[in-house]
Parts: structure tokens; C-alpha cells; sequence
């Protein structure tokens, strides 16, 4: 028996050394949701380990929207350091006073163009505006692991996903300050 499951986990450790992976984090959605649901933030690097585990990692895009009064360099930098390319854009603010700043389109653009030359997508994004890109990339023969906050998740876009991965504390910046609101929160 003992033989037997170390050949399984052998093969199977071949078979997940074997996988080509792309990342794209949808940076917003993620931000706010550590924010509201843990008063926290996500420690990327954390994130990058937690997906890429022992696999072959293609290219990992992290999608920011800029505001002009937050300056974001000192983040950028660390995103860049950690091996997440950047993709950014400015917050456009509509005539109404409204404000628009998204990427979605450029996450699936980007998701789609890379499909041919990886084996799983990693979508980090709660956002169900995403479900209809799971299925394509799934038709393509495409493995897409959905990772988000559980509670900030569109449950079309978990039960799209090859599989769900749920994000908790694990990847959040550790501090005593932020495990005590984390603690609070969720009691």
C-alpha cells in the first residue's frame, strides 16, 4: 500500500511539475476584498507561492487602476520584484462624477491570447462578469482555477470554475494588528 501511494504521489508530482500556468489578478477586486472581509491586505508574494505551488509559470499579469491622488510606485515595485508583470490604467471619471476603472476586457484578452501556451489559467478575480470567459478558456481544454474571498465571490463564477479556491487569512499580510480585526470580523 505505502509503494503504491508513493507512485501516485510521484505521478502526480510529475504531473503538477509538468503544468504551465498563467496568472492574472484582478487587483481592485482583490484589494477590496481582503479590506471588508478581513480589514487587511494581501501579501502578493504569499499569493504567487499559493498559486504557482511546483509549476511552470508562463507569465503573471497583475491588472492595477491608478488614482491620481494615491501614489502606488512603492507597490508597483514590489508586484515587479515578486515576477507579476504590470498592467495599468488611470481611473477615468465620467461626466456624471462617476468613476470607471476595470479590466475586465483586458483580462480576458490577455487570458485567451496566452491559452494556447499554458495548461491552467489562474483567474484571481470574485467578479461574475468573468463566468463567460471560464467557459471558453474550459471549451479550449484549458484548466481555470478561480481564487478569491469567499464572501466577495459571484457563485456563477465558482461553479464555472475547473475548480474553486478560496482565499483566506493564509495570504494576507500578517501583522498583530491585522489578525486582531481579522479575529473581530469574522467573530
Amino acid at each position: 500500500m505505502e509503494i503504491e501511494h508513493r507512485i501516485k504521489s510521484k505521478t502526480a508530482k510529475k504531473l503538477l511539475t509538468a503544468q504551465r500556468i498563467g496568472i492574472f489578478v484582478d487587483v481592485q477586486n482583490l484589494f477590496y476584498s481582503a479590506k471588508y472581509q478581513y480589514h487587511s491586505k494581501v501579501d502578493f508574494s504569499k499569493l504567487m507561492k499559493y498559486c504557482v505551488q511546483e509549476r511552470q509559470l508562463i507569465r503573471a499579469i497583475a491588472y492595477i487602476v491608478q488614482t491620481p491622488d494615491i501614489d502606488q510606485s512603492g507597490f508597483l515595485n514590489i508586484l515587479e520584484n515578486i515576477g507579476f508583470e504590470i498592467k495599468s490604467k488611470d481611473l477615468r471619471l465620467r461626466p456624471d462624477g462617476t468613476a470607471k476603472g476595470d479590466w475586465d476586457m483586458g483580462i480576458a484578452i490577455d487570458s485567451i491570447a496566452i491559452s494556447e501556451r499554458v495548461d491552467v489559467v489562474v483567474l484571481i478575480s470574485g467578479d461574475g462578469d468573468f463566468v463567460d470567459l471560464v467557459n471558453m478558456l474550459i471549451s479550449r481544454g484549458i484548466v481555470v482555477e478561480v481564487m478569491s474571498f469567499p464572501n466577495n465571490t459571484s457563485e456563477d463564477l465558482k461553479r464555472a470554475a475547473t475548480y474553486y479556491m478560496p482565499l483566506d487569512k493564509n495570504v494576507l499580510i500578517s501583522s498583530r494588528s491585522s489578525s486582531t480585526s481579522s479575529n473581530n470580523s469574522t467573530a
